[in-house]
Formats: structure tokens, C-alpha cells, sequence
């Protein structure tokens, strides 16, 4: 490979982006103090993993067994990290599961993400933070269910409900609102009235939106597309 056609996958791969940028904090003994500076990835939608490059997969065999030796463990677990990140962020407990199911000890899983967590490639709160954001604004979750989600990936109890403090009561209405005026231009033309209240408050709950909520929502949006009172769901 020629220098000109390195340089070119340097700049297209992100992991090489990711490692550059780990080698240069190092090299300076630095920290990354603003999370909006680590190269992660920003998705749509956190849960759609970008495709892996055919040139770094994911799930790669290490050279040798992980942990052979202590520093040659280490950077593997490194790299195995880095490229786990370049697909999508993750919290440091959803690393530490992939790293031990790859092999790696726990001593060695937690040196690499401690050293990476140091430089600000690892950083549960703005996980959180950019989880709740994406997780409402484009698949229109409640925080009954992003609190769910947070749990499940291990963050603590602090970083999420930081992060669920950004999502407003104000926020929660008007995003069920946007998702129940979707819900009612597709349901079946004559549904039956009961059947409709409940499929929309069904819809609501199941991403996550408490009942007051979803009712008040419902019964709004019922009376402004004209059903009129008598058609309104009970309060």
C-alpha cells in the first residue's frame, strides 16, 4: 500500500480516525474535558448500528489469545473497544460485556476502558445524553421507556436521570401528540370508537408515555379532528 492510498483509508476509517485521535491525547498527556470532541459517530437513531467496514469487523479474531501478555492484551482490548465505538456509541458496561465475551479478562477490560474513558472516548453521561435526545426526537420514546433502556445498558442511576431531566413534561406531550395525529390518519376508516381510543393509548404506553399523558393527548387530538365530544375517550 502506497502512502497516498494510506492516507486515504486513514481518512475514510473510523476506527483510524478514533485511534489517531486516542495516540495524540496520549502523546500530549492530555484529557478530552469536552465530550463534543470525541470522534463518536452521531446516528439517527442509536439502536441502527452503522455497517461494519469490511476492512475492521467488529468481531475480528485477535492475534493470538487476548491477555497473552499484559501490554499486548491491553492494546488489543483497545482496539477491540475503538472499533465497537466506531459502529455506534455504547455505554461502558455494554464494552465491558462485548470485551469479556471476546476473551478478555476483567483486569485488561477495565485498564482499556479506564485509559480510554480518561481521554474522553468513553463517557456515560453524554451516552446518556445522546441517547435520550435521538431515542425521543426520532423514534418518539417516553422516559418510562428510555429509562428502561438506559438501565438495560447499565448506565447508573445519576447519568440517566441527568439525562432524562433534558426531556421536559412539555417535550413528552407535544412528541405523543406528533405520534398520535400520525396513528389516526392510518386507522381503519368506521374503527369502532373503543377500539380506537384504546389502539392510540396502547401506542403511547407501549413507547413509553404514562397514562394521564396518553389520555389527555388522545382525548385532545380527538376533538380537534372533529369527533366531538361524545366521541372523546373518558377522562
Amino acid at each position: 500500500m502506497d502512502e497516498r492510498s494510506g492516507a486515504r483509508t486513514e481518512a475514510t476509517d473510523p476506527v483510524a480516525q478514533m485511534r489517531r485521535r486516542l495516540d495524540e491525547l496520549l502523546a500530549a498527556g492530555g484529557v478530552a474535558t469536552d465530550p463534543a470532541r470525541s470522534p463518536r459517530p452521531a446516528e439517527p437513531d442509536p439502536q441502527r448500528a452503522r455497517p461494519a467496514d469490511p476492512r475492521s469487523p467488529v468481531d475480528a479474531p485477535t492475534d493470538g489469545r487476548p491477555g497473552d501478555d499484559a501490554q499486548g492484551g491491553l492494546e488489543q482490548a483497545k482496539e477491540a473497544a475503538l472499533r465497537l465505538l466506531a459502529v455506534r456509541a455504547r455505554s461502558r458496561a455494554e464494552l465491558a460485556q462485548r470485551l469479556s465475551a471476546k476473551g478478555y479478562s476483567f483486569e485488561v477490560t477495565q485498564q482499556a476502558l479506564g485509559r480510554l474513558a480518561e481521554v474522553g472516548l468513553i463517557d456515560d453521561a453524554d451516552f446518556a445524553r445522546q441517547w435520550v435526545r435521538q431515542r425521543h426526537g426520532f423514534s418518539g420514546k417516553g422516559r418510562r421507556a428510555l429509562e428502561q433502556e438506559l438501565r438495560r445498558k447499565g448506565v447508573s442511576q445519576e447519568d440517566s436521570a441527568a439525562a432524562l431531566d433534558t426531556v421536559t413534561a412539555d417535550d413528552e406531550y407535544e412528541r405523543a401528540t406528533e405520534l398520535v395525529r400520525r396513528k389516526l390518519r392510518s386507522l381503519p376508516a368506521g374503527l369502532d370508537r373503543e377500539k380506537s381510543i384504546r389502539r392510540l393509548v396502547g401506542m403511547l404506553a407501549r413507547r413509553g408515555y404514562g397514562h394521564s399523558v396518553a389520555f389527555a393527548v388522545v382525548k385532545s387530538e380527538y376533538e380537534a379532528a372533529g369527533f366531538g365530544d361524545e366521541d372523546a375517550p373518558p377522562d
